[in-house]
């Protein structure tokens, strides 16, 4: 219980926080605050004992460091792979920093973490705003291991607040789909982009489960007969650069393949002849889409001319294409801006750009294949894809007036599904298989610390079963295809589809 005692002409707080130890009430200072009566001396000493039995105290001697000063310095001292640090340094500076910045580091009580929370919570998914304040709980951590807090506001006290179990963090449940609409996705794919890249890459993703920066880092190397070895992934940071680092979790390991996705790749592989990047020097068996600019993926953008000249990148296409509809000063302007940012256009139309970017791939590729629409993107609103609608499934119209010249669009495969959900769609149809727990998480580079999976171990037996039953699967959807229509635009499937329909003859 803490109580007033009288210093002269005021009165100041006292409080216990262990046996034979008391301390005064002071302020933001840190100085003690000179109380004009006993009364109000002995209310603020009993709420600062209040708050340090509930863990909201703070040392007035330690943590007057402010929290922006405090995360810089935290931040700095770690030596993390390069996507964690971008992950850490976009939580603090977007979300912690907002609301913590200026306030000093012992000053950040419970209940400012747990209002932040309420507020971005009202703005985030849950499952977002979980993952940032697990950030700030670990920034807090560090500072109580260097002695600048006694507590740690940010961590969850159990048994309190509302009883509404897991539900609360719940995040949508993930959008699947099954062979059928694996080939689907894979075949709209291919016909958006106009080459068979998209497809083999789909279809490789689907009856893997390789993760999206695996997939992008494969090299030619790593693709053999009967498997595909995961060596190394490619992670793509705010700045656009592309880094080469190991899987995730160091999940390195070698994926059975059934024949016929073996054969799907390394044909893809020989038709398309892939050389050394200039960003890695290495082979990978998938390219970008798009047209790439000489000097590689790192050269300045239309944008980035656009943001220098403070103009728009219509206005910069004008200058390029059209200078006589520009007025004399932007074009100036614009062409100035082209020389500061040393900007190449686009060279050959036939070269791709080095590596697949995932905005691009899953916005204006895999997201319009699975659901039929292309995504809202300022000024236009979402919209169908317009198609014209032979031959089956549909070629996309292009350029001005495609709405107007399309007969036709396409119906969703699989609304809400995103390239990660073909990880979930393989792992999903492995169960369905009865595959073994242990050659699962094999496949899908996942670690089982049980005590169960040690005695576990993957046979020559299970691999072939898998196999078999993927192949299965893989048939089926062909045969399915087939029935819609034994002809596609894509080269590669219109193969397959002519081969299968022969057989089926014979």
């Amino acid at each position: 219980m803490g109580f007033g005692e009288k210093r002269g002409n005021y009165w100041r707080g006292r409080y216990k926080i262990a046996p034979g130890k008391h301390l005064t009430v002071v302020g933001e200072d840190g100085k003690p605050i000179r109380f004009a009566t006993k009364g109000e001396a002995q209310r603020a000493a009993s709420e600062a004992e209040n708050k340090y039995r509930r863990g909201d105290w703070r040392d007035p001697a330690l943590g007057q460091e402010t929290f922006g000063e405090y995360a810089s310095r935290w931040y700095e001292a770690q030596d993390l792979a390069a996507s964690t640090m971008q992950n850490y340094k976009r939580h603090i500076e977007e979300h912690l920093l907002p609301d913590f910045e200026d306030k000093a580091l012992a000053g950040i009580l419970r209940t400012d973490v747990e209002l932040w929370e309420k507020k971005e919570r009202a703005v985030y998914a849950a499952s977002s705003v979980k993952t940032w304040r697990s950030t700030l709980h670990l920034i807090f951590e560090d500072a109580i291991d260097e002695g600048l807090l006694t507590s740690n506001p940010a961590a969850r006290r159990r048994g309190r607040g509302k009883r509404a179990g897991r539900s609360r963090d719940r995040g949508p449940e993930k959008v699947i789909t099954d062979a059928l609409g694996i080939l689907l996705t894979a075949e709209r794919a291919a016909l958006l982009s106009g080459r068979d890249d998209e497809f083999v890459a789909t279809v490789l993703k689907g009856y893997t489960g390789m993760r999206w920066g695996e997939v992008v880092g494969l090299q030619a190397e790593f693709v053999r007969a009967n498997a595909v070895r995961v060596e190394w992934q490619l992670y793509e940071l705010d700045t656009g650069e592309l880094v080469l680092c190991p899987p995730k979790d160091d999940s390195y390991r070698t994926i059975d393949s059934p024949e016929w996705l073996s054969a799907l790749v390394l044909n893809h592989i020989a038709r398309t002849k892939p050389t050394p990047c200039s960003c890695h020097g290495r082979t990978y068996v998938f390219r970008g889409q798009g047209t790439a600019r000489t000097g590689g993926h790192q050269g300045a953008k239309l944008a980035d001319v656009a943001h220098r000249a403070g103009v728009s990148t219509g206005t910069v296409s004008n200058v390029l294409n059209h200078p006589d509809r520009v007025r004399e000063d932007t074009r100036i302007r614009v062409e100035l801006a082209i020389s500061e940012l040393g900007f190449v256009r686009g060279s050959v139309p036939s070269e791709y750009a080095a590596h697949w970017r995932r905005n691009g791939f899953a916005t204006w590729l895999f997201t319009p294949a699975v659901s039929g629409w292309y995504p809202k993107k300022a000024p236009q609103e979402a919209r169908p894809v317009p198609i014209l609608g032979e031959p089956w499934p549909g070629i996309p119209a292009r350029g001005r007036g495609a709405t107007d010249r399309a007969d036709a669009c396409w119906l969703p495969i699989a609304k809400g599904l995103t390239p990660h959900g073909l990880r979930h769609t393989h792992r999903t149809m492995m169960e369905d298989l009865g595959t073994e727990k242990v050659l699962m998480d094999e496949r899908m580079g996942h670690i089982d610390g049980s005590v169960s999976a040690r005695y576990a171990h993957v046979t020559p037996g299970m691999r072939r079963r898998l196999r078999a039953g993927l192949t299965e699967q893989w048939e089926g959807a062909i045969e399915a295809r087939l029935a819609m229509s034994p002809r596609t635009p894509v080269r590669v499937l219109d193969k397959i589809l002519h081969a299968r329909a022969t057989v089926g003859r014979t």
